[in-house]
């Protein structure tokens, strides 16, 4: 399952790539720049999901062997 960073990343990198390809077929390299600057900070936002989501499970883990759940 996804959780919000991970989908508003994955939604900014779209988004970008759109910008992007638009910029660079309409030779407006300040649109294609600010396309892949926005994929790029959609990617970063996607991980910072995945490692959130990934640290909650440890942390879940723990609790359930803590307390004999495992």
């Amino acid at each position: 399952m996804w959780n919000d960073d991970e989908v508003k990343g994955k939604g900014k990198q779209i988004k970008g790539a759109v910008k992007s390809k638009v910029g660079k077929v309409t030779g407006d390299s300040d649109l294609e720049a600010e396309g892949e600057a926005e994929r790029t900070g959609g990617q970063v936002q996607e991980k910072f999901g995945t490692v959130r989501k990934k640290a909650g499970k440890a942390i879940e883990d723990v609790g359930e062997a803590i307390a004999g759940k495992r």
